[in-house]
């Protein structure tokens, strides 16, 4: 399969609970009791449709091509006051960080972000009450029950933005995929033209007393991605649920880093003003052919107000320290 086949961060689902069960109208009657009262006992509760968090996910593939989720029917209550059986729930499992919206309003319904953490998305229908909670005096044998009531049916869209420590920002080429696999035991795709990473890829990141991170490699953005241009549209809203961004820039770069930072800035800004509040670092990557005296010149283009730190991922260089001001940023966040 390729790359992208096995990552699936967006499905539309049509959900439909069940009906609940109609009460029952019975009236008791034995060898004894020729005429007794009411004991229709209520209609089952149709079932729901619950999304629930499972840590050992991190894509909805197995919801692709699974487009209608219907939850079972309630049944009917019956006589001596005995409740009809509750509709079969569907259960659907999702990846944490994944947002469910209704498909017609765009309305966030909820967020699942722990692992078991269950939300019912679509209830289903309550059960008919028995003719028994209808006698009164005047009225001792009611011959009369409610129905069901029915489930609904609604359009969904579930949406997965990944969760990490560490969000890796910068356009295409900057060096992400080396670094990540540089530090963790993931295994990206790497080579030297654009858009070669083509889904975000998750590390585990080791570091000093047994402690550890989660970084990742998002799709490399390109000027204008806020606006939907390159792949960068489609994957930046897995950047909302990272801890602290690195912008990586490379040093052989056309631009200057500056201008660079900025203009990856600018486009994260524009796409969501929020993501301008989270802690970011700055990383210059390739510098591995840098002198003492060029790398002291690129220092002045730094940006001020960002932490910055000059790496070479394939030289290993600096690679340590990148990891503890990337722990130092992760707990402040935190605090």
């Amino acid at each position: 399969m390729s790359q992208g086949s096995n990552f699936v961060d967006y499905v539309k689902i049509c959900c439909r609970s069940g009906h609940g069960g109609a009460g029952s109208a019975h009236l008791h009657r034995d060898i004894l009791t020729s005429k007794g009262g009411p004991d229709g006992g209520d209609g089952g509760r149709g079932g729901h449709v619950i999304v629930k968090g499972n840590a050992q996910l991190w894509t909805m593939l197995h919801l692709k091509y699974r487009k209608h989720v219907i939850a079972g029917d309630g049944d009917s209550g019956g006589s001596s006051l005995r409740t009809g059986k509750t509709g079969r729930d569907e259960i659907l499992e999702v990846p944490l960080g994944t947002t469910v919206k209704n498909a017609e309003t765009g309305e966030v319904l909820f967020e699942i972000t722990q692992d078991g953490e269950t939300k019912i998305l679509t209830p289903g229908g309550r059960g008919g009450l028995g003719n028994w909670h209808f006698k009164t005096s005047t009225q001792q044998t009611p011959r009369f029950a409610q129905p069901g009531e029915d489930g609904r049916e609604d359009w969904n869209i579930l949406e997965l933005k990944v969760l990490a420590d560490v969000g890796l920002v910068g356009f295409p080429n900057a060096g992400k995929s080396t670094l990540l696999s540089v530090v963790s035991a993931a295994k990206p795709e790497i080579a030297d033209y654009a858009f070669t990473t083509l889904v975000p890829n998750l590390g585990i990141v080791s570091y000093r007393g047994g402690r550890s991170f989660v970084m990742a490699d998002i799709p490399g953005i390109i000027e204008g991605a806020s606006q939907g241009k390159g792949l960068g549209l489609r994957f930046l809203r897995h950047i909302e649920r990272n801890s602290v961004l690195l912008f990586m820039v490379p040093a052989d770069t056309s631009r200057s880093i500056k201008e660079e930072y900025e203009i990856l800035l600018r486009e994260l800004e524009e796409y969501n003003p929020e993501l301008m509040h989270k802690p970011r670092v700055l990383a210059i990557t390739k510098t591995d052919m840098l002198d003492d005296e060029l790398q002291a010149e690129m220092k002045k283009e730094i940006p001020d107000g960002i932490p910055s730190i000059f790496i070479s991922s394939v030289a290993q260089k600096n690679i340590d320290q990148l990891k503890d001001l990337l722990w130092k940023e992760i707990n402040a966040s935190v605090v």
